[in-house]
């Protein structure tokens, strides 16, 4: 199998349905078939580009994830952040359903397809996207991104490569996260008429925050779930 699928559906509040179909390549881990062929000027990787972007304009014309994101944030352009919708996901694996916001909604989805967009600062978030969690608390993904970082340091060691065990580089990918995620948000106030993808953005960028806050704190949130081991 060389590639995975996720369904994402939405039922929106006038019964209406928007439904996405992501399909995964297995072997880099990046999205197939997602970007539109006629891209909005919003997209162009010199418009509000990151601050520490390290691509050029040359050979990406487009900025990846804006690119990306473009049917998510299109289709749901005129529903607001706190609409309630029915979301559910479809993996080979299993089908989650929630009734939710229509931001949690987006940003779930969005968190997927940032991951496997082919942004450089986002690409750490490959496994997590393999082994995706839809609508995860803050608290799962606190546990799913550090389990993540250290899964990464043993097999850097297994390489007699230099491995990081306090957590240093992953703070810097989350910080550099919040400056793609700011970024993005100054894209998308161009780009839509309502607040709900700007807001999903949002969210994420919550997660972005909170995370080097509780490696900083020691990981006490989740440090009682491995008494057995201490």
């Amino acid at each position: 199998m060389e590639t995975q699928v996720i369904q994402y559906r939405f039922q929106l509040p006038d019964n209406s349905r928007e439904d996405f179909k992501l399909e995964l390549n297995l072997l880099n881990l990046e999205l197939k078939n997602n970007v539109p062929e006629n891209l909005p000027s919003w997209t162009k990787l010199d418009f509000h580009q990151c601050s520490n972007c390290p691509l050029d304009v040359v050979t990406h014309p487009h900025c990846p994830l804006a690119a990306n994101i473009v049917n998510v944030v299109q289709r749901f352009d005129g529903l607001i952040s706190y609409d309630k919708v029915k979301v559910d996901v479809i993996t080979d694996e299993r089908r989650i359903s929630q009734e939710t916001t229509v931001q949690k909604g987006i940003s779930s989805l969005m968190g997927l397809v940032i991951a496997t967009c082919g942004c450089p600062h986002t690409a750490f978030f490959k496994p997590m996207a393999r082994f995706h969690l839809p609508l995860a608390s803050e608290e799962e993904t606190i546990f799913r991104a550090t389990s993540m970082y250290l899964l990464a340091q043993y097999y850097l060691k297994k390489e007699y490569r230099s491995a990081d065990f306090e957590f240093e580089g992953l703070i810097r990918i989350y910080q550099n996260m919040q400056i793609v995620n700011f970024a993005i948000a100054e894209r998308l106030r161009a780009a839509t008429m309502t607040d709900s993808s700007i807001n999903a953005i949002i969210l994420l960028d919550s997660y972005a925050q909170t995370l080097p806050l509780a490696i900083e704190k020691s990981l006490k949130e989740i440090r009682h779930l491995f008494s057995p081991f201490l």
